[in-house]
């Protein structure tokens, strides 16, 4: 029996290194490809009367912070008033459709070809919305945002030019900024996890001809790459990875910016964050069961078929990690119990490239991006320690995507938190504090009475293996739990700053 515990044991571990190792992998494919930069013609070059007709679609629902800096953001866009179209497509149920709608009206007072699309119902989410303005859109190009982006004026100008005369360009995207990265520990630390895969794993993906995905944001589609691919389907809850994988099996191709960025918010509560990270995880597995057997299928070369399935499963490692965080604690304890202290010894080659991987991954990508990169060095523990945290999160999702159908849609808050200071407790759009936190506080507590164990025991081999397991899984619970609405008034001198109140 114990025999068969450490096999299991071990196994999981050994597909944890795997997909720690396809890490080391795609820094490879990035340092061999990342020269082959796009080109395009300069866009002050191509004659006004070249330019495509554009519209700019902005998804919302229930955003009264953030929405009026989008639309006010996308009203500055550097391009032709006669050939630029905006649709706010709103499915808001509170006030935010009165803000918007105010707004609008004044744009179109300004000249704008501005429209408000308000749906009575969500009927297919994001997705149904997005095909309700491209059933009402002029242009041949659709550029897509967010509520809690703000594009830089250019945007246009430098994303643009890749589709002019190239009918097989279907889509381009640029590289996420952030516009509150310094407000707190996690959003740097969000911050770490972004820049990985947008530098290194979309950069490395699409120049090396493999497939990479538009991020359902700050991305530009040509229209009939959209419609001859059949348009946004609604049983993901991953719709643009869903259609992205669906037009580049059609033959278009896609092109990765990593010079040209859009800034965004990012969530500063830890149960929004992990509500969007439930969203993303899920939506992937749902996309790998839809799309995996046409992948197989394909006539692609067996290396973009290779990375597609890693890419679109990379998920199930929560699930491996999860698991090796449950069985850890007793395989050290069985190993001592039954004197096979050498046995230790192999914990260090699969910790190795199961995690220091992921360290290297996102160290590479900062040097890639900062020029300080060394002073943000700091936050790749806390990189490490998040992402095991999150395993308990992600892994309820993926079991979700592989046993349930799609689910109900839900957007992470936003609050137009940008600087350090800047209050958001007590603002409506609260992340839900589910079943989750409890599991991954009972999994701390775990972790902390073998770290007492190792260190009775004089196992001090184990200790930084324990360690950083028991600090993921602490700081996830326990911020979810202080940072939970239910549960702040438990805590009221544990507060760091008065709340206000905007309900």
């Amino acid at each position: 029996m114990t025999t068969l515990f450490l096999t299991v044991y071990f196994a999981l571990f050994s597909v944890l290194s795997i997909f720690g190792l396809h890490r080391y992998f795609i820094t490879y494919l990035y340092a061999k490809n990342k020269g082959r930069k796009p080109e395009a013609a300069p866009f002050e070059s191509i004659p006004e009367n070249e330019l495509p007709f554009v519209t700019v679609q902005l998804p919302i629902y229930n955003e009264r912070y953030v929405a009026p800096r989008l639309i006010e953001a996308v009203s500055r866009l550097e391009y032709p008033k006669d050939k630029l179209e905006i649709q706010v497509l709103d499915d808001s149920t509170d006030e935010t459709t009165a803000i918007v709608r105010e707004l609008v009206e004044r744009y179109q007072r300004e000249g704008f070809q501005m429209v408000l699309i308000h749906r009575e119902n969500r009927s297919g989410y994001k997705a149904g919305a997005l095909n309700e303005g491209l059933s009402q859109m002029r242009g041949s190009l659709v550029a897509v945002f967010d509520a809690d982006f703000v594009p830089t004026a250019d945007f246009l100008k430098k994303t643009v030019p890749h589709f002019i005369g190239r009918p097989k360009i279907g889509m381009v995207q640029v590289r996420w900024d952030h516009l509150n990265r310094d407000f707190s520990l996690l959003t740097q630390t969000q911050s770490v996890f972004l820049d990985g895969h947008f530098m290194l794993e979309h950069t490395a993906r699409n120049r090396s001809g493999r497939f990479f995905n538009f991020n359902g944001t700050a991305g530009i589609w040509q229209r009939e790459c959209i419609q001859s691919s059949g348009g946004w389907h609604c049983d993901t809850l991953t719709e643009d990875l869903d259609l992205s994988y669906r037009a580049q099996l059609a033959g278009w191709q896609f092109i990765f910016l990593n010079d040209v960025v859009s800034p965004a918010e990012l969530p500063v509560d830890l149960n929004a964050f992990k509500t969007q990270q439930h969203r993303w995880a899920k939506g992937s597995i749902q996309t790998a069961r839809k799309l995996v057997p046409v992948i197989l299928k394909s006539k692609f070369p067996l290396k973009v078929k290779v990375e597609a399935l890693f890419h679109l499963c990379a998920n199930f490692g929560y699930v491996c990690m999860l698991l090796v965080s449950i069985l850890m604690p007793f395989s050290i304890y069985l190993r001592h119990h039954l004197h096979w202290g050498r046995l230790f010894i192999v914990d260090v080659p699969f910790f190795l490239s199961a995690t220091f991987s992921v360290t290297f991954f996102y160290c590479y990508s900062q040097r890639e991006i900062y020029a300080d990169w060394l002073s943000r060095l700091k936050y790749l523990p806390f990189n490490l320690a998040l992402g095991i945290g999150l395993s308990v999160n992600n892994s309820k999702a993926v079991i979700e995507a592989l046993f349930s159908q799609r689910g109900e849609f839900t957007r992470t808050p936003k609050y137009a938190v940008i600087k350090k200071g800047d209050l958001w407790k007590g603002k409506i759009y609260r992340g839900r504090l589910d079943f989750v936190s409890f599991v991954e506080l009972a999994l701390a507590i775990h972790f902390t009475i073998a770290v007492l164990y190792a260190f009775q025991q004089k196992l001090y081999l184990s200790l930084p293996f324990l360690m950083i397991f028991q600090a993921g899984y602490a700081y996830t619970a326990l911020l979810s739990f202080y940072q939970s609405e239910k549960f702040s008034h438990f805590l009221p001198l544990l507060r760091f700053s008065p709340q206000t109140t905007d309900k």
